[in-house]
């Protein structure tokens, strides 16, 4: 309680329980590095703004269970010791004392188990659920992390995100009175990439990418034409207002698309006496004047062009986008812009390992008119997914699956899993789905990512009330540990 409100008199003062001086002060603002609070994590607890977020995430979980519940779903727990399978991240695995030599998975997520879940009967299926992940770790991923997982049988595309609307929809007016509009825009991953230059676009601001390969293709600036010609693309956005920026401004955002992989940075701008670019003597006035006039440049713009082959030149042309935007204070750090991003592919070439990936996972269905690719031009194939993006994050994603065990089997064969090992890692699911499986999909949302969005947090750390370092390591309690020599030989195994 803030003090110096009311005073007290005392009359008898009885110390229930002597406290040290606490490490760091217990304050919004607090002295204490990331590291001492995680040590004293029930002291940081204290703290409003993470108590705040705490409190709001409970509120989200009740919501969440109305909302699903209203809409006819029933909540089903899913087990946490699991066979290991191959899900894309690296499994936590879990020594069986009473099978030696033997082992347990994480789940991942419950994936094959919503699925079960379908062919047993129950259409509406949905699990606030932890889901463990041993990878390399970022401000927003954690070991163990929290979905809201949702899975639907005889439901299309349009049902799942419907139903998704409807959830964020109610989260925003519940948690922050926030009226948000539906349905949510959707664009394809192509769109989005071309547009945006990401797959988990923010459209809290415009800096649209335009493509000008067409326009540069038969240009006598070689940097252009000789990309397009090996199937690369050319293209950019206008900066409004900075044309004015200096030399030192510009080698600036040279060095940094440099550090992402581009040979380098096309810049023009666009000023009163005309455009000025130091690539006019290779590509001539009235190419750069072309360029203009696509990119609905006027005066007082400068117009940044990448030129590279397709998925890398927009990769960094999208994160151009978001400096510019952030150097130009763009971003309406109030507002909550949703969007579909849909039609990913179904599957991705490793080029290091020479052999197909799932894009999401090998359960994702291919676009029914796709179908005929599969065997000539696999990575043609469009998958029946779907991502939802809030400010540039994904908070959700999902598929309609596959549900007969002939497409499964030719999705098993395409990723390289054989016979043997599909029954070995999947032989449940299969041999489940040849029990009338019916047509099914879902979606799981990262409750963690959203509850760190709505409370504006920028660490998904600071919305968990237990988390571990970027290291994977819980400060506090100092797991993990070692455990005793008897352990191990309970559990038949040896370190090395």
């Amino acid at each position: 309680m803030p003090t110096g409100e009311i005073e007290i008199i005392v009359e008898e003062l009885n110390v229930l329980n002597a406290a040290k001086t606490p490490p760091f002060t217990i304050e919004d603002e607090s002295d204490g590095g990331e590291d001492l609070r995680m040590k004293y994590r029930y002291l940081d607890l204290r703290r409003k703004p993470v108590a705040t977020a705490i409190q709001l995430r409970h509120r989200m979980a009740t919501e969440t269970r109305k909302y699903l519940d209203s809409q006819g779903f029933i909540e089903v727990e899913t087990p946490v010791l699991i066979k290991s399978t191959p899900e894309g991240a690296r499994d936590f695995v879990v020594p069986s004392r009473m099978n030696p030599g033997e082992f347990y998975a994480l789940p991942q997520s419950p994936q094959t188990f919503k699925q079960i879940l379908m062919v047993a009967g129950f259409d509406r299926y949905f699990q606030i659920v932890k889901c463990f992940r041993d990878e390399d770790l970022r401000a927003d991923r954690q070991p163990e992390f929290t979905q809201i997982d949702v899975e639907m049988s005889f439901a299309d595309e349009q049902e799942v995100l419907e139903i998704s609307e409807g959830l964020m929809q109610t989260l925003l007016k519940k948690i922050l009175n926030r009226e948000i509009t539906r349905p949510f825009p959707r664009l394809t991953y192509r769109e989005a990439m071309e547009s945006y230059g990401s797959d988990k676009p923010d459209l809290r601001f415009g800096l649209k990418l335009s493509s000008i390969s067409e326009l540069v293709s038969r240009s006598p600036f070689k940097v252009f034409s000789e990309v397009v010609a090996k199937g690369g693309v050319v293209a950019g956005f206008s900066a409004p207002g900075c044309a004015s920026y200096t030399r030192n401004q510009l080698d600036m955002l040279v060095d940094f698309v440099k550090s992402l992989g581009a040979g380098g940075l096309v810049y023009v701008k666009v000023t009163s006496s005309g455009l000025e670019s130091p690539v006019e003597k290779f590509a001539g006035k009235q190419t750069l004047e072309s360029i203009r006039k696509k990119m609905g440049s006027t005066e007082g713009d400068l117009i940044l062009l990448v030129s590279d082959e397709w998925e890398k030149a927009y990769t960094i042309l999208g994160k151009l986008r978001l400096e510019m935007a952030r150097q130009l204070k763009l971003v309406d750090e109030s507002k909550f812009s949703f969007a579909w991003i849909v039609e990913f592919p179904l599957f991705q070439f490793n080029v290091d390992e020479r052999r197909l990936e799932s894009v999401h996972h090998p359960f994702t269905a291919p676009l029914p008119e796709d179908a005929d690719l599969l065997d000539e031009s696999p990575t043609k194939v469009r998958a029946r997914a779907y991502d939802l993006v809030l400010n540039g994050n994904e908070i959700a994603g999902g598929s309609v699956r596959i549900h007969q065990p002939d497409v499964q089997a030719r999705v098993f064969k395409l990723l390289g899993i054989s016979e043997k090992e599909a029954k070995e890692k999947f032989g449940f699911l299969v041999s489940a789905f040849r029990y009338g499986a019916p047509p099914h999909g879902g979606i799981a949302f990262g409750f963690d990512r959203m509850v760190m969005l709505l409370t504006g947090q920028k660490s998904i750390r600071d919305v968990i009330a237990f988390p571990k370092t970027s290291s994977a390591f819980s400060l506090m309690d100092e797991a993990p540990s070692e455990v005793s020599a008897e352990q191990l030989k309970e559990l038949h195994i040896k370190i090395v």
